[in-house]
């Protein structure tokens, strides 16, 4: 390696490229977090060689510790952060530090640009590694990729790209295994070259990193500054509320407070420690397709993997560590899957999460009012997959409803039910405001019949399932029959819905037979006061919403709604005048019209808007000119 041969050139990812931009020429108020996520990554690094090394204990090669240095020079302005894990070869120092691989990069830039202070933003994105560049003119990475005879040196000063070249004799002697990452401190950054500073950020953010951080001191000598204890391991008693949070930092790579921490130790058939936490703010993945977990798997606090599903996609917001004391070490992620003392430990957990959750709700609603406005649409998920633990999840659920501005409980509602209302009421939109302008709720509104309005996607899914709370069937009000009828009115002067008459089923035969194949029935509606008309869809077929969100994706069935009419209301009563006077061409403008207005007020545009507003037009001459 004593000819240095020529560097290769990459130009960074457009989104690095951006971020870099951003990082080097905006200032944040908590530069600090650089250290802990390179810290981070070191630790990562160990744990990926320790594990690896079950299979093929000669990637250790005579070295078996596992450690982080910190090497400052205050002189020469540079802090070295180097590790003895795993190491990168050249073609992953190219995917690990020229690109994001990540869903909601975009997000991130956007939340980045616009903040004042990004550093929460950088924990949960997840692109640690290059907030370095807030506080350094000059990046050098260098590494050795245990088992390999190559060791690589990534150069970048936070431009449009890097270089690399094979690393020289003394940088491979200085590197023999795993990453040194070399910082080159900007001037007004020289406060990270002074050791006591180093000391305080470490016992800030990383004391309870497992493996030893070490700082040389001006001797050249090393001192371990943290504890290096895995916490979920110990008790209870022994842990304050801010050694819980350093943890949950530390696990999670979050900048942000935990909401809840659960602590225990199963004993029995099997033996296993948890610590898990429910994050105050959303991680950035949450909504990643892929709705991967990041509860991390430690077998005798031997890290195996954060992807082995030891909790359910809905609760894949909870963030920590499960130890296990019976499972192999060398157990493979494959093996995880189908593994049933992994499946037991699911169960189990799962268990202990929801109660937890249950129990937050019980004793402090304004702490878990705060979780659910950060992970309720996530943890209905678990009505549609997890019919075994429904009931639990309804009791966890909060929902808006025409009762209260501040979100509800099912106890809540069941408590209040009207004299002679046996269903729970719910109605399926897009948006909270226009679903309580919803004219399907004005029946129900007359008798003071509260409604729940869903207006999270996934709640189209989970309603689509016949299901009861407390022994009360859940009725969708856009779907099928509805009878109010039982329920007293509020005014007792107002007039109650009655059924058809003889004459209001001639007007409904008149406007099918005029919209014909538009709509699957034409009848007279029990959920209307004030409103001419509405859609709702038949008994038996998909919530109106449901249909909505699967035609978008080209998976809708195709039903035809059903038009519901309000038999008192003037538009309907000039419509019944010309059915019996056989006026053809003003029933068939009326009934469109009536159809194009229930569109409208359903959220959808009608099929030929320039034919609706000619016909509203009309109508609106005729009775100008009266």
């Amino acid at each position: 390696m004593t000819e240095q041969t020529a560097p290769q050139t990459h130009a960074f990812q457009a989104e690095v490229a951006e971020l870099l931009n951003l990082m080097v020429h905006s200032v944040y108020s908590e530069t600090d977090v650089f250290l802990r996520e390179l810290i981070s990554n070191a630790s990562d690094a160990c744990d990926k060689l320790r594990y690896e090394a079950i299979a093929r204990p000669d990637l250790l090669a005579g070295n078996e510790r596992l450690a982080i240095r910190l090497t400052a020079n205050p002189e020469a302005r540079t802090l070295a952060i180097a590790d003895s894990g795993i190491g990168m070869t050249q073609q992953e120092l190219v995917e690990n530090l020229g690109t994001i691989a990540r869903s909601g990069t975009k997000a991130f830039l956007q939340g980045l640009a616009e903040a004042k202070d990004g550093t929460g933003l950088i924990g949960r994105f997840g692109v640690g590694f290059y907030a370095v560049f807030m506080v350094a003119d000059r990046v050098e990475v260098t590494s050795h990729r245990a088992g390999s005879d190559e060791t690589w040196v990534w150069r970048s000063e936070g431009g449009a790209g890097f270089e690399l070249t094979p690393a020289t004799e003394e940088q491979a002697a200085r590197v023999p295994r795993g990453t040194e990452v070399l910082i080159h401190l900007k001037s007004d950054e020289a406060k990270y070259s002074e050791r006591y500073e180093l000391e305080r950020i470490v016992r800030t953010y990383s004391d309870h990193i497992l493996f030893p951080i070490e700082l040389v001191d001006d001797k050249g000598e090393a001192k371990q500054i943290n504890a290096a204890s895995a916490p979920w391991q110990r008790s209870k008693s022994e842990l304050k509320s801010e050694d819980y949070t350093e943890a949950y930092k530390s696990l999670a790579n979050a900048f942000d407070e935990p909401a809840l921490t659960l602590h225990y130790r199963a004993e029995g058939r099997q033996s296993y420690a948890v610590l898990l936490f429910v994050p105050s703010m959303r991680p950035f993945d949450l909504a990643d397709p892929g709705r991967k977990g990041r509860v991390k798997l430690y077998v005798r606090r031997v890290y195996i993997t954060d992807d082995a599903d030891l909790l359910p996609p809905y609760l894949r917001f909870v963030r920590g560590v499960i130890d296990s004391e019976d499972l192999p070490l060398n157990v493979s992620r494959e093996m995880l899957q189908n593994n049933p003392q992994v499946g037991q430990i699911r169960s189990a957990v799962t268990g202990r999460v929801l109660g937890e959750l249950e129990s937050t709700a019980e004793k402090d609603a304004e702490k878990y009012g705060k979780i659910w406005e950060a992970f309720g649409p996530v943890l209905k998920e678990g009505l549609y997959e997890d019919h075994e633990r429904r009931t639990q999840l309804l009791n966890l659920c909060r929902f808006s409803s025409t009762a209260s501005d501040a979100p509800r409980s099912l106890k809540q509602y069941v408590a209040d039910l009207k004299p002679n209302q046996t269903e729970i009421y719910y109605l399926v939109g897009e948006g909270i405001e226009r679903l309580k302008s919803n004219p399907k709720l004005e029946a129900a509104r007359a008798r003071g019949i509260e409604v729940l309005l869903l207006s999270d996607p996934i709640d189209a899914f989970w309603t689509m399932m016949p299901g009861d709370y407390d022994g009360k069937p859940m009725k969708s009000l856009s779907q099928g029959d509805v009878d109010f009828s039982l329920v007293p009115l509020l005014d007792k002067d107002a007039a109650p819905s009655t059924d058809a008459a003889e004459a209001d089923k001639d007007v409904l035969t008149a406007v099918k037979d005029s919209l014909g194949d538009q709509v699957s029935e034409v009848r007279a509606s029990q959920r209307l006061t004030d409103s001419a008309a509405c859609l709702v869809a038949s008994t038996g077929a998909r919530d109106r919403e449901l249909e909505r969100l699967l035609a978008r994706q080209d998976r809708g069935s195709g039903a035809k709604p059903v038009l519901e009419l309000n038999m008192r209301h003037p538009l309907v009563k000039a419509l019944a005048r010309s059915v019996q006077e056989k006026k053809e061409a003003e029933v068939a403008d009326l009934s469109a019209l009536l159809l194009a207005q229930a569109q409208i007020l359903d959220g959808e545009v009608p099929p030929d808007p320039a034919a609706f507003a000619r016909r509203l037009n009309d109508l609106i001459v005729r009775g100008l000119s009266a």
